[in-house]
């Protein structure tokens, strides 16, 4: 179900909304630009500084300025960039050039790479090449999230790798604070910086909720008084999967209007759930685990930042494949910012990365159909900001495909850039252009009815995972809508993978009718 070339071309570059030179904020579970009050969309990728070598990945396959480039032209607007502790409050780390520290680890290759691709920062030293790749972000108009992923520099994350929790064999939370304080201050000056992750999946035998609001408070203070343009960014319990608690107490801060939440969410992270289960029960299951442990502080007023989320990029992974089309479901009904893991093709110390958006030559992506099926999320389809958003109405999304039904007749889906508006009363008729939704038969393209005629079909959202949208015959047979995989048009089809087949995949008859507010 993949758009020809020429049709993909347009949604990797139609950005999402950018600002710089100004702080952000957050109006209720929105972060906005501070200035204008209008939804600024983070639409990211994680970029990986917090390894042994403490440098950028991929600067040994390609120029900075060449990388920054690229991920603008895939539709991204920001930048999730991790760093080490250790890199702002070692001083003798942080005065390590980038060529002593590929020579101490034997990284001769790399070393030979990054002397032919970035020779301006061979003989910089770490925390200036790391302020280096900062600046060619801003020069590109990439936002920055600094994201301390860890403490001392390795491979991230293990419950027995010391760096879990406070109290941990390198998790100091003293040196943790005062590495937050320099890296707000270090990064004071610069507008494209918008936000800083105070610390990535805590885990491990010491996690407990009285340590998490004392220390994750006392860093977020540290934060805001040493830059208080940025936004604050507080990562939760379990590796990340876990804020209920915040349902019973929340947090208790000094500033307002710069506190957000983030979560983690791999196929990994609900255990065998996808391989063990119907696929929509499965769906079903995890989505209510997401919402009851962090989606829940959307209507408690405060934007959740989903940071982490990824895919074996080869498509082989069938359980990869079932939690993606779940998440995006659930990704385009809330219209969260987001971070997918990871822009690296590959590692200075370890071989290619098969969740990288990039090759292993760091120049092109390493899956189109996946920037595909994420390119809608890319767009902003509500948020504040009355004059460029002005009616709401909803678009029936296609997680599968990432497009949306389109423009056209007969009905089939395209780019949610051009989606067609739907109306969905609570009589359960589906309105696009001032028509209704009707059924023909088995396999028929979707036609339309004249509103308040009897051929308008009633529709109902069916099977745990909610995305089934299905109505019936005219002789009582229930369909369910379906995409035909060689035109994209939208039909009508036996509803599929409601028992208890949990080798069946459902994913061209999950739709979502999401809110929009959007008109281009």
């Amino acid at each position: 179900m993949l758009l020809p070339l020429l049709l993909l071309l347009p949604l990797l570059t139609h950005h999402a909304k950018l600002v710089t030179g100004v702080s952000l904020s957050t109006n209720s579970r929105w972060i906005v630009d501070s200035q204008t009050g209008k939804r600024v969309k983070l639409a990211c990728v994680n970029w990986i500084a917090h390894l042994e070598p403490v440098v950028a990945e991929g600067l040994n396959k390609q120029p900075v300025d060449v990388i920054s480039k690229k991920i603008r032209s895939l539709g991204f607007n920001c930048i999730r960039f991790t760093w080490p502790v250790f890199l702002a409050t070692d001083d003798s780390l942080a005065s390590t050039t980038v060529r002593q520290s590929f020579q101490k680890l034997g990284l001769t290759d790399a070393l030979s790479g990054i002397q032919a691709k970035n020779p301006s920062i061979i003989d910089l030293t770490l925390i200036k090449a790391f302020e280096a790749v900062v600046s060619n972000l801003r020069d590109n108009n990439l936002l920055v999230i600094l994201d301390n992923h860890v403490s001392k520099p390795g491979w991230c994350c293990d419950k027995k790798d010391g760096n879990g929790f406070f109290g941990d064999q390198f998790f100091n939370p003293d040196l943790w604070i005062q590495g937050l304080s320099r890296m707000a201050t270090m990064f004071k000056d610069f507008p494209n910086v918008i936000g800083m992750t105070l610390r990535n999946e805590l885990r491990g035998r010491r996690e407990n909720q009285n340590d998490w609001y004392n220390y994750m408070q006392k860093g977020a203070e540290a934060v805001h008084s040493a830059n208080p343009n940025v936004l604050v960014i507080l990562s939760g319990l379990n590796f990340d999967t876990d804020l209920g608690f915040l349902n019973n107490k929340p947090v208790s801060l000094s500033f307002t209007g710069k506190l957000v939440f983030e979560m983690h969410w791999y196929a990994f992270t609900n255990g065998g759930i996808w391989s063990r289960n119907n696929v929509n029960e499965a769906c079903g299951r995890v989505l209510n685990l997401v919402m009851g442990s962090t989606g829940f502080l959307l209507q408690k007023g405060y934007p959740f930042f989903m940071s982490e989320f990824g895919v074996d990029m080869s498509g082989s992974n069938s359980n990869d494949n079932r939690y993606l089309n779940c998440l995006l479901g659930l990704a385009a009904e809330l219209d969260l910012d987001w971070a997918i893991w990871t822009l690296v093709g590959n590692y200075y110390t370890r071989s290619e990365e098969g969740y990288g958006v990039l090759d292993a030559n760091w120049s092109e992506p390493r899956n189109p159909g996946f920037l595909q099926k994420i390119s809608s999320l890319q767009y902003v389809f509500q948020g504040p900001g009355e004059d460029e958003y002005p009616k709401q109405h909803k678009v029936i999304f296609h997680p599968a495909t990432g497009l949306c039904v389109h423009r056209s007749q007969p009905l089939q889906l395209g780019p949610c850039s051009q989606a067609l508006p739907c109306i969905a009363p609570n009589d359960k008729t589906l309105i696009l252009r001032r028509h209704c939704l009707a059924v023909d038969d088995l396999g028929k393209i979707i036609k339309f009815g004249t509103i308040g005629g009897k051929e308008c079909a009633k529709w109902d959202m069916i099977s745990d995972s909610k995305m089934h949208l299905s109505a019936k015959l005219s002789n009582g047979t229930p369909v369910c809508l379906d995409v035909d995989s060689s035109t994209n048009r939208i039909v009508t089809n036996s509803c599929k993978c409601l028992g208890n087949d949990k080798n069946c995949d459902p994913s061209s008859q999950w739709f979502k009718i999401i809110d929009s507010t959007r008109t281009t």
